[in-house]
């Protein structure tokens, strides 16, 4: 997935959205995710939905997104909502493990489906099997804790 297939409002509702967040509005399950730079260091924000299965969290994409390489080069980052920010680890699964994860978001994140199956290549009503069906082709990241 490149840049150029997203939406061009995508940028300017981004940071409103990571405004508001930083502010200490709740919207859905979303959170401001900064990761470094693999080349500047700097660190890199944008929002991101978290989904929780069994006790775990997890952050699902598309791939070829700029905070995705970053992640993965960085395999840390910080998440930040209601004024609390947490630095986490960042681990991508394996694509064979990436299907439950996939169905959860499909459930507890009704409200990015359309995006999310955008960045799939997915048909628009896309079901909770073509999520899970588009596992090859979609990063997931456990977030895990940093403190002991």
């Amino acid at each position: 997935m490149s840049n150029e297939s997203l939406p061009r409002w995508l940028g300017p509702a981004s940071r409103v959205n990571m405004w508001l967040l930083r502010r200490g509005l709740r919207i859905g399950t979303q959170h401001v995710l900064s990761v470094p730079g693999r080349k500047s260091g700097q660190m890199r924000s944008t929002p991101v939905s978290l989904v929780t299965l069994e006790g775990a969290r997890y952050i699902v994409s598309g791939e070829g997104l700029a905070w995705v390489v970053n992640a993965r080069a960085a395999g840390w980052g910080t998440l930040e909502r209601a004024r609390r920010t947490e630095r986490v680890t960042l681990s991508e699964l394996r694509p064979a493990a990436r299907g439950p994860i996939l169905r959860a978001f499909w459930h507890q994140v009704p409200q990015g489906r359309s995006f999310i199956a955008r960045l799939f290549g997915l048909p628009p009503g896309a079901t909770e099997d073509d999520f899970a069906a588009a596992a090859p082709r979609c990063p997931v990241f456990r977030v895990g804790s940093t403190s002991a």
